[in-house]
């Protein structure tokens, strides 16, 4: 992973989304470029960028018709990462450490596994355990997840709520790209919040971590507590 230290990242002003929710605009030495944003969604959904430094990675496509990828914006000593996949990177890296000894063996981690139909982020065979990842970002001190209402994250809950009932062991983890958030607020009065009952009922665990850019790689920092609130 590049960071700021890196020769070939590059520093730019962010000016704007297009309406191509992949795509904004950003002021390079002068110039305004096109360049990707590897998000699901609008970044505005999160936070205004608008005016700020932004940290730029080449596109790593070939033949890409966008120069370069936004990946993070500086905060305070550390970076508000904005690439949503590097929550499932930082998973992986950490997936060794201590803090997810409660998933038992964690040697034989498969990225992308299909189980029955349903495509795990990481998939541990030997204790048949899936890691359902999640991200979010905010600048503020608690998240809410999730941000905006989707329709994919609903069906992937009634998959899970399937593998649960099979024996299979599922573990949803939150990770915020933003590493100084002391929790994740789940909205209670929302149908992702039902589906996410009747899983917990069937035994899903359920976490919520900070990441934060350590010596180039985006690692887990700390778990942080998840609060169910209701208006």
């Amino acid at each position: 992973m590049q960071t700021a230290s890196n020769p070939g990242f590059i520093i730019g002003t962010f000016k704007k989304e297009l309406k191509n929710r992949f795509l904004c605009e950003v002021q390079i030495d002068g110039a305004d470029v096109v360049c990707y944003v590897p998000s699901s969604c609008h970044l505005s959904n999160f936070l205004q960028l608008e005016g700020k430094k932004v940290l730029l990675v080449p596109t790593q496509t070939p033949n890409s018709r966008t120069p370069y990828a936004l990946f993070a914006v500086p905060y305070k000593r550390n970076y508000i990462v904005l690439n949503t996949s590097m929550a499932n990177r930082a998973i992986e890296s950490s997936i060794q450490g201590k803090r997810f000894s409660y998933l038992g063996k964690r040697i034989d981690g498969i990225k992308e596994h299909t189980i029955d139909g349903y495509k795990a982020d990481l998939y541990l065979p030997s204790t048949k355990t899936i890691l359902e990842v999640k991200s979010v970002i905010s600048v503020t001190n608690h998240a809410k997840f999730p941000t905006v209402y989707s329709e994919r994250t609903l069906k992937q809950l009634a998959s899970i709520l399937e593998l649960l009932k099979k024996g299979y062991r599922v573990c949803f983890a939150i990770v915020s790209l933003h590493p100084y958030i002391k929790a994740v607020d789940i909205d209670t009065c929302t149908e992702f919040y039902n589906e996410l009952v009747k899983c917990m009922d069937a035994g899903l665990i359920i976490k919520a971590y900070t990441s934060r850019l350590k010596n180039g790689v985006l690692a887990i920092d700390k778990e942080i507590g998840i609060n169910y609130q209701g208006d």
